[in-house]
């Protein structure tokens, strides 16, 4: 048990439409169970990442952010700092407060590639990334670590993926690891999922999906039906907020 704190320190997740925010009632709980009571978690629900200054001014005490959908790219160049990692993400999930300065981290890719690596087998050679979000980009970095090839998938050509129309039969069972990073599926749009052939799902395929509510995406669901293995994006939400935790508190 750590001893208590007097002295607040205040922390928060920067984003939009953020109440169903998984980080508040985690971290409310770890304090509340290391006997930090000086200590408090906020969502910062911003319109735009332009109000970011304001309310880093407004907020006393602020010892660090977890930054999430839209604002993982966008909120870069408020930064003093960048971790060597979210360099080359391009993506920042994490925001420590120095002195006179802001450091931005990304701890998804850590939290992926540990809850991930347990579940691969020697056949997932070849993966999708399905969306191309600040989320896509820690998925890529963790992918090119473990020397698994990828290519994107998103609703506009690129040179490096398909488009959703393009995912073929052949596609599909060539690539045996599927990532969803978009939020399709989320809770209360339940019913929505990424527009992939599911019929050519076998039980060689993982599915990982970084929604974690509800537990069992559509996306799963259906990968599910066809018996491949899946994994939502609990495991990996608590692995990046314990390394959120280990760099606020370095």
């Amino acid at each position: 048990m750590e001893k208590t704190e007097k002295e607040p320190h205040k922390f928060g997740l920067v984003g939009k439409n953020i109440s169903y925010s998984f980080s508040r009632g985690y971290f409310a709980k770890k304090f509340k169970e290391l006997g930090l009571n000086g200590y408090s978690y906020v969502n910062f629900d911003l319109a735009n990442i332009s109000e970011l200054n304001d309310l880093i001014v407004k907020t006393e005490n602020l010892k660090g952010l977890n930054v999430t959908i839209p604002y993982k790219e966008e909120i870069i160049p408020f930064l003093e700092n960048l971790d060597n990692a979210a360099a080359e993400i391009g993506a920042v999930n994490t925001v420590k407060f120095n002195k006179d300065s802001m450091t931005g981290y990304n701890t998804d890719a850590y939290g992926f590639q540990k809850s991930l690596e347990p579940h691969l087998k020697e056949y997932h050679k070849n993966a999708l990334i399905l969306g191309t979000g600040g989320a896509s980009k820690a998925i890529a970095y963790v992918l090119k670590k473990l020397e698994i090839p990828y290519k994107f998938v998103s609703r506009t050509k690129r040179e490096d993926g398909y488009t959703y129309p393009e995912l073929t039969k052949d596609i599909i069972e060539d690539r045996l690891l599927i990532i969803n990073c978009t939020p399709l599926g989320t809770y209360p749009d339940v019913d929505n999922k990424p527009n992939i052939p599911y019929e050519h799902l076998n039980k060689r395929h993982l599915l990982f999906d970084l929604i974690y509510n509800p537990e069992t995406s559509a996306f799963l669901k259906n990968g599910r039906a066809k018996g491949a293995t899946t994994l939502n994006g609990l495991r990996m939400l608590e692995l990046q907020a314990e390394k959120a935790w280990e760099i606020w508190n370095r």
